[in-house]
């Protein structure tokens, strides 16, 4: 039995219905997936005013040592915080939790802890394991760091002086990836829209009070 050809209208019929049916199913995705993601994302209230509190007090925690050590040793208390933040998830990571390392520094295998860390080798981040400075407290992990900027290395004392001389608190962040400090490439940017975010920016000291 010979088959039935449609006609050009009936197939442009059907065309158009089939492209109606995959538009309704597409929105129907975007609906299904918006939904899911606010879902997924949305916290109570009272979550966020916890965090909201957990970090101010992380920062007020800080500040003053910050500020003291840019008073002694020239470090933007802006850029000490912001670093502290983000090496150390407001002070929740575990070294910092159990170690009072706040900015993922090393040290000899003696005096330090082994714990895994990641690094960002050859365009990938990669696990390694890596030995991290024990610090008696949080006080004497920002003073550290302060040191370090200011003496360097024992292979280039003066690594990273650029972060000290640097005008402002952006070309200080960048000052610290050109010196080799981390090896995330996004790491400048990172502390730079933490200071913006947190206005850390107003607890730097004026110039004549370094």
């Amino acid at each position: 039995m010979p088959r039935k050809k449609w006609s050009k209208s009936k197939k442009r019929n059907v065309q158009a219905a089939v492209e109606k049916g995959v538009r309704i199913l597409f929105a129907i995705l975007i609906v299904y997936m918006a939904g899911y993601t606010i879902l997924t994302n949305t916290r109570s209230p009272e979550e966020e005013t916890k965090e909201v509190e957990e970090h101010t007090s992380f920062i007020e925690l800080v500040v003053p040592v910050a500020q003291k050590m840019q008073e002694i040793y020239g470090v933007r208390a802006s850029i000490s915080i912001a670093q502290a933040i983000l090496e150390s998830n407001w002070g929740m990571s575990e070294l910092a939790l159990n170690y009072n390392n706040l900015y993922g520094v090393k040290g000899d295998p003696e005096e330090s802890v082994l714990m895994e860390t990641q690094e960002f080798v050859d365009n990938e981040w990669i696990t390694i394991q890596d030995y991290f400075k024990v610090y008696e407290n949080f006080a004497a992990s920002i003073e550290d760091h302060a040191q370090l900027m200011v003496e360097g290395t024992s292979w280039n004392p003066t690594l990273y002086h650029p972060v000290l001389n640097a005008p402002t608190y952006q070309e200080a962040a960048k000052a610290l990836q050109q010196a080799g400090y981390a090896t995330d490439p996004t790491y400048p940017q990172k502390v730079i829209d933490i200071v913006e975010q947190y206005e850390l920016y107003k607890y730097d000291l004026p110039v004549q009070q370094q």
